[in-house]
């Protein structure tokens, strides 16, 4: 038999003699390290018992024939006679030795038996620990589907969260669109209330609008007078100016002609003064 340590918690014992192979699982590497300890202890125990029975049975075989062949003396001595009493005495040593040789056997026979029935237990708690480890195969696969089925409900959750979280954030922007119309509506109560405020005087305003109004229509025909006027006026005074005109040419031609007679009449003066001055 043989025991392996295959990972910090597994091994495997092999029996070749029963062509079996079993898997051990612990809860601990220590626990691991010392059923290999104990293990090699008992195979050593176990090959030493065998080695030191068979060493006991060779024994007792061997002085069985030495038996077999003192007593053969011993029948010639009895015929020879008590010449032969030291080998005689010798068997009875053998005898002695054979008797505890078989005792020595038996014990190592009944430690043999221990050491096998400890072995039986070894291989039923071998045996025991398989079932464990099935049943926590079992439960590890059971462990496995719950913590899917966890991790799966806790991605739902997740999920249900992020709906919830996106809800509450089109809430919050609905409630700021709420604030927004209600401020709005506020606004328009306060323009609304404005309007009616204003509206009460929009008698009064229409007939101060039509008072201004027949005074600004009197004042358009005033004013359309005053054109009349004006134009009247721009007549009078393009009719004068042309009058001035013509009377400066007029004015013109009369001074050239005035001048004229004044050089006449000058000369007429000379004329006289020469005269004068000739008498």
């Amino acid at each position: 038999m043989t025991f392996t340590k295959t990972s910090q918690k597994f091994g495997q014992w092999a029996d070749s003699r029963a062509n079996t192979v079993f898997g051990l699982g612990f809860s601990s590497e220590q626990q691991l390290t010392k059923f290999a300890e104990k293990f090699q202890e008992v195979k050593e125990a176990a090959r030493l018992a065998r080695d030191k029975s068979q060493e006991k049975i060779e024994t007792s075989s061997n002085h069985s024939q030495a038996s077999s062949v003192n007593g053969t003396d011993d029948e010639k001595a009895s015929c020879a006679g008590p010449a032969d009493t030291h080998l005689k005495s010798e068997n009875d040593k053998l005898k002695i030795a054979l008797t505890q040789s078989a005792a020595n056997v038996k014990k190592w026979e009944i430690e043999l038996q221990t050491l096998r029935e400890s072995n039986a237990r070894l291989t039923a708690a071998l045996q025991e620990s398989a079932a464990s480890v099935e049943q926590w195969k079992r439960q590890f696969s059971i462990c496995r589907d719950e913590n899917d089925r966890l991790r799966n409900k806790i991605d739902e959750l997740e999920e249900q969260c992020s709906e919830i979280n996106r809800e509450k954030e089109k809430n919050t922007q609905l409630k700021r669109r709420i604030e927004e119309l209600e401020s709005e509506l506020r606004e328009k109560e306060t323009e609304l209330k404005d309007l009616r405020k204003q509206s009460e005087i929009i008698p009064q305003l229409m007939s101060e609008c039509e008072y201004v109004s027949e005074k600004l229509e009197a004042a358009e025909r005033d004013n359309q007078n005053l054109e009349d006027k004006v134009r009247s006026l721009k007549t009078d005074i393009e009719e004068s100016k042309y009058r001035q005109r013509h009377l400066k040419v007029e004015l013109k031609s009369f001074l050239e002609v005035l001048d004229g007679k004044i050089d006449d009449l000058h000369d007429f003066r000379r004329g006289l003064s020469k005269l004068g001055s000739d008498n």
